[in-house]
């Protein structure tokens, strides 16, 4: 989410808003791999090399390996210093990446950051590259029909994951200058019975990324009208690299690693593909702001529940846009198409109306998201306390909050409410019940819980800032809002009570059921 630029098309109108180098048996050995490093570093197949990182992952093992403080970004110097891309939006343990990099930098190295816990450090480093030399790559190319930006540069290194734990990487760029980015990069897990699931959201980075001049918002000028209608993976992300991870997924990530429960990493894109990855998962969990879905990946996530998985969302206008996935320069998936409130000119409008890119609610094909959440998304911008309607909620057990009390700013920038008509399942709680003002006019943000005959649970915080909040008041709490240390205390109790019950299995046979009460919370209003 770009809380600087936002389309409410729901309202008819669209706003816009180091380290050094280590040898490959030091590397092998910090992975924490359990054989000797020797054999550890033995080549194998990549099937192998898949078996035994999976093996390797071990919560309890991996969150207290010594972390390597110093992973954050201390220097992005210009913006042509150093910038990149990675072929892949995810790996299996094993593959390979590649990546394609322009830097003004005679030679630069990278580092594989694993986000973790790691004792507090928050990060690992699993694998340094040697230092490689750098180039200036060429101008992107721009395909004019759906005004979509292509870097094409060519590939300037390629490396394997054999070895790496699956998770959540940041891949560092290290300029010999002192100027750094990051590429983020998943290391996908291939199943994940009986664990919680982690779900990135790059679909919605890659949407929000302006590099180049375009995003799927706006055009160089700003105009919604300029917008792309296509965005590609083949470019850099504009920022540090990975903006809207290290918003609204990274502090979450932290928090499951520190919790120890068992996790499993994929991405939405990969739901889209293959939903095998959720077959027997305890639950799966959508981070921050995850608004660009596919109906396949919609599908998936839905018959999971369906078959007793929880679902969590920690964000708010989760699962709005419909989107499309087609080839690009590198590879299948790698183009993310939304046409929005162009969908007549949509290529699938005649032939595919249910594929057609436009908010899940609209015509053709409409399906509203809060068949799936719970709650519907209303609109941007807001900034409002947090109100804590039902206090003794197994949610909020531990957190000491009081029926009506509030969490300043925790509301915000985007937000979710129960709608009346609108479709949702029954039976359904509202735990948090927040008045607030947006763009004059009174409403409310919502939290919401429901359970459904395959005994999963399913919770929806209703505020794009709960994953911010996980980090107000901390230094990496830049972004915090006015969020203070109180406000982060609840908010990590809640999502600790939260991923516990969760991890647990069908959240219906083992926590207190829904005590449906929208009527109640919403007779006085009009």
């Amino acid at each position: 989410m770009g809380p600087d630029q936002r389309d409410t098309s729901r309202h008819g109108k669209e706003h816009l808003s180091g380290l050094r180098r280590r040898t490959f048996l030091e590397a092998c050995a910090g992975a924490g791999l359990a054989s000797a490093t020797a054999a550890a570093c033995t080549p194998s197949s990549p099937e192998h090399d898949a078996a035994r990182a999976a093996a390797s992952h071990r919560p309890e093992t991996e969150r207290n390996l010594p972390g390597t403080p110093d992973w954050r970004i201390r220097s992005r110097g210009p913006d042509t210093a150093v910038i990149g891309y990675a072929d892949r939006v995810s790996v299996a343990p094993g593959e390979d990446v590649g990546l394609h990099v322009s830097t003004t930098a005679p030679s630069f190295h990278v580092s594989a950051l694993r986000v973790g816990w790691y004792g507090g450090a928050e990060a690992r480093l699993v694998w340094s590259s040697e230092r490689l030399r750098g180039r200036v790559q060429p101008a992107p190319g721009f395909l004019p029909e759906t005004r979509t930006v292509r870097a094409q540069w060519p590939r300037t290194t390629q490396f394997s994951t054999a070895g790496w734990p699956e998770g959540a990487y940041l891949l560092r760029l290290d300029t010999e200058d002192g100027y750094q980015r990051y590429i983020p990069l998943i290391v996908r897990s291939t199943q994940a019975a009986g664990r919680t699931v982690l779900m990135h959201a790059p679909a919605t980075w890659q949407a929000y990324n302006r590099w180049g001049g375009y995003s799927l918002y706006a055009g160089p000028s700003g105009a919604y009208a300029a917008r792309s209608l296509a965005v590609s993976f083949d470019r850099p992300y504009d920022s540090d690299g990975a903006e809207k991870f290290m918003v609204y997924e990274r502090a979450a990530v932290v928090l499951a690693e520190r919790l120890g429960i068992p996790l499993a990493y994929t991405t939405g894109m990969d739901v889209h593909r293959d939903p095998k990855v959720l077959h027997g998962a305890s639950a799966v969990i959508c981070l921050g702001h995850d608004e660009y879905w596919t109906p396949q990946q919609r599908q998936h996530v839905t018959e999971a529940r369906d078959a007793g998985t929880n679902v969590a969302f920690l964000g708010a206008n989760t699962c709005f846009r419909r989107v499309r996935l087609e080839q690009d320069g590198t590879g299948p998936d790698r183009t993310v198409v939304c046409y929005k409130s162009s969908y007549r000119a949509d290529p699938c409008h005649t032939t595919q109306p249910a594929l057609v890119t436009t908010d899940f609610r609209q015509s053709p094909a409409a399906d509203p998201e809060s068949s799936l959440t719970g709650v519907l998304y209303e609109g941007y911008p807001t900034d409002a306390p947090y109100v804590v309607h039902a206090a003794d909620h197994w949610l909020y057990e531990g957190t000491g909050a009081r029926p009506g009390e509030g969490f300043d700013h925790l509301v915000g920038v985007e937000y979710d409410r129960v709608t009346q008509g609108a479709p949702a399942p029954d039976p359904l709680e509202i735990t948090a019940h927040s008045p607030l003002m947006c763009n004059g006019r009174r409403s409310h943000a919502d939290s919401a819980y429901y359970t459904i005959p395959s005994g999963a649970g399913v919770f929806a915080t209703g505020t794009m800032r709960w994953v911010e909040g996980l980090m107000a008041g901390t230094p990496d709490g830049g972004r915090d809002h006015g969020m203070d240390a109180r406000t982060r205390a609840f908010v990590t109790r809640t999502t600790e009570n939260l991923l516990h019950a969760f991890a647990e299995g069908p959240a219906a046979r083992h926590r207190p059921a829904p005590r449906p009460n929208v009527t109640e919370v919403y007779k006085t209003e009009a």
